[in-house]
């Protein structure tokens, strides 16, 4: 299926041209630096696309709460106006129709199909199985000896493990999922190199649904099968779409941050020293982290179904608008000293996870996965260091999600 062609973003003729977005990071634990000055001077901005189509960005902390609450903003990927960000996205989204590109009904009853494996108590029950697969895959890594690749070794294993280990997922090659990943989610990607990379995914987890069918489990798999697939309140088509995203956008945001904020914390050796001498404050020290890396900045891709006025400025109805999280997460009008990472923040109501109907279902889940990885290599691993020159670290400008490519280390 191929959607409409959008109409480019409305302007007023011999306006400021639209820039070209997304906008690189200069440094990798801060908000582009052109986003103050868009909070200023242009909060409600229009942008050009990768795919040359027009858009909204917003980065005003109470504009992007606002658009991301306001019931006349769509999340449907079908849209013509949606400001897909990737030449295969829109297309891809089109056909495959994940949950998090759909709207209310829709939309609300997916959610609803995954928040009971989601919440508070459900995750802290988690913890100690958690706790016993990081430990596993740093002894594997320790055991290796370094250098090594913290992303494939540490970050992408300990994210994989345990979202495919909740579903129900076999003990898999974990760069499948990774590669899945990089391809689905790359601005890079055609529509068939998307769709390749997802039936591949797709075609593993169908032979689970079918054995689940069969022989349901103690998993989530098994859970949403006999509840949902079986009575036929969803297709097999519907399941395999909603397993997927929830894989694909757990373990990929989950990889990032780990990752980052390891870098993070050995670029800073005073931050890690306070966490080992005060080990309470990691809870309060991940969700800083959340708020400063935003690793998620422009995964909210919405569309104005009516016009809609933020800061003053119109956006047009059927146009492409997006809430940039890490403008928002680094607004000095909400976060005192933005920039600066303090495990003390009081206050913190970041938007990391998004806002709104559409925040992430898996938020506690996420939370716990950082907490336990990076308390554990903190403790367990107090040299660890660099392997190589900072400048050597690879960065990820061109995927859905910010991160690293690769972090080498040692110890």
């Amino acid at each position: 299926m191929t959607p409409p062609e959008s109409p480019t973003a409305s302007h007023t003729p011999g306006a400021t041209p639209p820039r070209d977005f997304p906008i690189q990071r200069g440094c990798p634990f801060a908000a582009p630096a052109e986003y103050a000055a868009l909070r200023t001077d242009d909060p409600v901005a229009r942008v050009t696309l990768p795919t040359r189509r027009e858009a909204w960005v917003v980065t005003r902390y109470d504009d992007v709460r606002e658009l991301l609450s306001d019931p006349r903003v769509s999340a449907d990927i079908r849209r013509p106006g949606f400001p897909a960000l990737g030449e295969g996205e829109q297309e891809a989204g089109a056909r495959f129709r994940p949950f998090i590109r759909t709207d209310a009904p829709e939309h609300t009853r997916y959610r609803r199909m995954l928040l009971p494996a989601f919440t508070v108590r459900r995750v802290r029950a988690m913890r100690p199985a958690v706790q016993a697969r990081v430990d596993e895959i740093l002894d594997g890594m320790l055991a290796a000896g370094g250098p090594v690749d913290l992303v494939s070794a540490y970050a992408n294993a300990v994210s994989t493990s345990v979202i495919c280990e909740l579903l129900g997922i076999p003990r898999h090659d974990l760069e499948f999922f990774r590669d899945v990943t990089r391809i689905s989610g790359s601005r890079n990607s055609t529509a068939e190199q998307v769709s390749e990379a997802l039936g591949g995914l797709f075609g593993l987890l169908g032979g689970l649904v079918a054995e689940r069918r069969e022989e349901p489990r103690d998993d989530l798999i098994s859970k949403l099968v006999t509840d949902h697939l079986v009575p036929g309140n969803v297709t097999t088509e519907q399941l395999l779409s909603t397993l997927g995203i929830t894989i694909n956008a757990g373990r990929e945001t989950t990889t990032s941050m780990i990752a980052l904020s390891t870098l993070l914390l050995l670029d800073r050796p005073e931050l890690p020293a306070e966490l080992r001498k005060d080990p309470d404050l990691m809870p309060a020290a991940v969700d800083e982290l959340l708020r400063v890396l935003s690793v998620a900045d422009s995964i909210p891709l919405r569309v104005a179904a009516e016009d809609i006025e933020l800061s003053g400025r119109t956006v047009p109805a059927d146009d492409g608008v997006i809430a940039l999280l890490a403008g928002a997460n680094h607004d000095p009008e909400q976060f005192d000293d933005p920039e600066r990472v303090d495990f003390h923040r009081t206050d913190n109501h970041h938007v990391a996870f998004g806002y709104g109907v559409h925040q992430c279902v898996g938020q506690h889940l996420a939370r716990l996965e950082l907490e336990v990885a990076l308390e554990t290599l903190l403790r367990r691993v107090p040299t660890l260091r660099l392997a190589g020159e900072r400048d050597q670290v690879v960065v990820k400008h061109d995927s859905a999600t910010f991160g690293l490519e690769e972090l080498m280390v040692t110890w």
